[in-house]
């Protein structure tokens, strides 16, 4: 799966998940950012904080309880 990122001066950031999102997407006013080296480390570490967050919210949540 494609990961490619892309900015517009209205609507902001937005990530495209294939070539043909992203195609369609640039020649609708977006354009696409490069991400340098050093931003991938950082960037990293953000999603992998936010994903363990969400697994420890699932954990506390209480079971269903069917009825």
């Amino acid at each position: 799966m494609a990961v490619i990122y892309l900015t517009h001066p209205v609507f902001g950031d937005k990530v495209a998940t294939s070539d043909l999102e992203a195609e369609y997407d640039l020649r609708n006013g977006w354009s696409r950012v490069t991400a340098s080296a050093e931003d991938a480390p950082g960037e990293d570490a953000e999603v992998n904080s936010l994903l363990a967050a969400a697994r420890a919210a699932r954990r506390r949540r209480a079971p269903a309880q069917e009825g």
